[in-house]
């Protein structure tokens, strides 16, 4: 029947169409329309998000069951994780809910304790250079916000 893939292909696509309509609401940035400015990555993000969804579409898996018992806790553990991140990424800051996440799903993946938190730590301060000074896009500080 080939439904499931389908069927979020077409959520995923509306949320694309979100993501992306939502990007384009922030200001031009200084330099003008030309320049890369905060809406430059997620308009990327919604733009592969929306092709994903089409591909998912257009040539779907054969439908699977539905996960149930561990795998499904697993699931839900790891949306939790996601939704608190984005819940408390202001507040907190970048760095520290980065690093927390990002090594709370490696422990999820086996990693050992310690390096999965070295990984996110790692994770989140390279990430937080890249935005901030490579490519000028401000990540929130949060707690750790200077002055």
């Amino acid at each position: 029947m080939r439904i499931n893939d389908r069927l979020f292909g077409a959520l995923f696509l509306l949320l694309a169409v979100a993501y992306g309509w939502q990007a384009q609401q922030f200001p031009e940035p200084m330099g003008g329309s030309e320049a890369i400015g905060p809406s430059t990555f997620p308009t990327l993000l919604a733009v592969v998000l929306g092709l994903g969804s089409l591909y998912m579409m257009l040539k779907p898996d054969e439908d699977e069951a539905w996960p149930v018992g561990k795998t499904l806790v697993e699931l839900i553990g790891i949306i939790v994780i996601l939704v608190v991140y984005t819940a408390l990424l202001e507040t907190v800051g970048f760095v520290i809910m980065t690093t927390l996440a990002v090594a709370l799903l490696s422990w999820r993946m086996q990693a050992p304790p310690l390096k999965a938190l070295m990984t996110g730590l790692v994770s989140a301060v390279v990430a937080f250079v890249i935005f901030n000074y490579g490519l000028e896009l401000t990540l929130p500080d949060g707690i750790l916000e200077l002055g």
